[in-house]
């Protein structure tokens, strides 16, 4: 490293280029462990490997410049920093990812049949279960969608009900796979636009 860095002011090597690089390396460790562990979570045998490699190779990168410049208070500063930045980074783009698939679960004491039909009509298969609460008899909705599409669900549940209740876990699989949503949307608009009509 100090080859690489021939001919560069030592103060200017010591307290600015070293510190930047253990932050980046930092950076792109902690991120790339916090995506290996949403991976991990959802069974993906594929892709967290091979990013549990590039994070161990990046934290060794950076963990060989703390140990070579032990004396040096801004390596310190760096890593702690690189660390919490890291962190998120990682919670950021995990969440524009949105990898995965939710279970949704709704309840709701007015009738549902409206909610039941505008999710059917946006390609969301569900299960109505009647049960009863403790104010009497309530509708209880289970839906498992992708987690792309889960603001899209829950928009529609506060459409229809802002005081509905529902509550959303993570699914690590599932047994089938959802209704193509787009498809969904054109037969349904087909549907209305030509009805059609028993023969007599």
């Amino acid at each position: 490293m100090m080859n690489f860095f021939y001919g560069v002011d030592p103060v200017i090597m010591n307290w600015v280029l070293i510190p930047a690089l253990i932050f980046f390396a930092r950076i792109c460790d902690v991120t790339l462990g916090t995506l290996r562990i949403v991976f991990v979570s959802k069974g993906n045998k594929t892709v967290a490997p091979i990013l549990g490699f590039l994070e161990v190779l990046i934290w060794l990168v950076a963990i060989t410049q703390v140990m070579e410049n032990l004396n040096n208070v801004a390596s310190y500063l760096a890593w702690a920093g690189g660390f919490a930045m890291g962190n998120f980074l990682g919670l950021r783009v995990e969440q524009k990812l949105a990898l995965g698939q939710m279970v949704v679960r709704i309840i709701t004491v007015e009738p549902a049949n409206q909610l039941i039909d505008r999710l059917k009509g946006h390609g969301y298969r569900l299960t109505c279960i009647d049960a009863r609460g403790t104010r009497g008899k309530v509708n209880l909705l289970f839906l498992i969608v992708k987690r792309k599409k889960l603001q899209h669900v829950i928009d529609i549940v506060r459409d229809y009900n802002p005081h509905a209740f529902y509550s959303v876990e993570d699914v690590r699989s599932v047994s089938d796979l959802e209704v193509n949503q787009k498809e969904s949307e054109r037969h349904t608009y087909l549907r209305r636009a030509f009805p059609l009509r028993k023969s007599k």
